[in-house]
This record gives C-alpha cells, sequence and structure tokens, in this order.
C-alpha cells in the first residue's frame, strides 16, 4: 500500500517549506496532498496564493505522516485550531508520524505533542515551546528525528529540503538518488568543505 503525506497550509504560511515538502516527496512518488487549514485558498506570507487539494478533516487521521511548514502567523493559525489539534493528538496516540518546522512546532508544543521530545525550530521559538512543554529536549540540528515520539522537526526556510528528505526516509524511501538528481548531495559537500 502506498504511503500518503498531508502538509497542512494555512494563511501566512511560509510558503517555500510547505512547496519543497510537496515537490521533492512527489518526485519521489510519494502521494502527497497539499491540504488548507480552513479552505482550499490559502495565501501565504510572501502573498504567494496556493491551492490545495482538500481542507483539513478527519481524513488526516489516515495519512503517514502530517507535516505543517512554518510562517509566524501560519503556526499560530494551525495552533489554534481545535479541530486541527484533536486529530493531531488522535494520530500521536496512534503512533504516526507528525512533521513541523520553522514556527510550526508551537502548534505541538500546544497540542502537549512535545512531551519529553527532541526537536528543533526556528531560533527564538524554542522558547516559546520550552515554555509551553518543559520536559521537551530543543536541539540545534538541521533535523531532528524522535523515534520513541514519532515526531520530525526543522528549523527554517533554509533547511526545508532536509526536512523533506527526512520524511522520506521515516516513510522507508531510499532518497540517495533523488538527492543527487536535486544537487542536495553537491550542497552538502559544499558545505562540509567551508
Amino acid at each position: 500500500m502506498a504511503k500518503e503525506v498531508a502538509v497542512i497550509f494555512a494563511d501566512g504560511c511560509e510558503e517555500v517549506e510547505g512547496l519543497t515538502v510537496v515537490d521533492v516527496l512527489r518526485r519521489l512518488e510519494i502521494p502527497t496532498k497539499m491540504v488548507g487549514l480552513t479552505d482550499r485558498q490559502v495565501m501565504g506570507a510572501h502573498q504567494i496564493a496556493l491551492t490545495c487539494d482538500a481542507v483539513v478533516s478527519d481524513d488526516l487521521l489516515t495519512a503517514d505522516v502530517v507535516a505543517f511548514p512554518g510562517g509566524r502567523g501560519g503556526a499560530e493559525r494551525l495552533r489554534d485550531h481545535k479541530a486541527l489539534k484533536s486529530i493531531m493528538v488522535q494520530r500521536q496516540n496512534d503512533g504516526k508520524w507528525n512533521a513541523a518546522m520553522c514556527a510550526a512546532p508551537i502548534a505541538f508544543a500546544r497540542y502537549g505533542l512535545f512531551k519529553d521530545a527532541d526537536f528543533t525550530c526556528f531560533p527564538g521559538f524554542d522558547q516559546v515551546i520550552l515554555s509551553e512543554e518543559p520536559s521537551a529536549r530543543f536541539h540545534e540540528d538541521i533535523t531532528v528525528v524522535d523515534d520513541q515520539r514519532h515526531l520530525i522537526t526543522s528549523r527554517g526556510p533554509a533547511t526545508a529540503m532536509a526536512y523533506a528528505f527526512a520524511i522520506a526516509e521515516q516513510l522507508g524511501v531510499d532518497t540517495q538518488e533523488m538527492q543527487h538528481a536535486m544537487l542536495y548531495d553537491y550542497l552538502q559537500a559544499e558545505f562540509q568543505q567551508k
């Protein structure tokens, strides 16, 4: 059975973070839906209009991974959406993978998903998260995968591709060929030389 990912877009989202995940996963032939928080039409933080495939519903309970892009406005809307909170808590209780990057981990903290969890986020939001969930453990890594809590987190716009590959890898997909095709391995090698 094919794995499925849902990426949740809210007004004020960081477009590059959400669209990079959709792009990379679709290149890897992982069925990936763009899901609007309250409407199929979403306006990103940089005034890029996005048209989603669906709107948040209980269908998210069956996705193998639900991923949140950041962007402060979008992250706050995700954080404050009661129906989405209920779905995400149920997903964690069911042992499903959930992912959030940049500012969006503030939503997971509010939902209670970060109890005793390892995470990362955009600089400064770690203090917000730790004030909500003091048992969480912040790391400065590009991406953090918490196998116990089934959580994937990442730092910000420049780490979106690493985040996308981490999501694919948790689904058991070999990403090496795609990393090479997209020059991601070249980028990694360049950074390691500096």
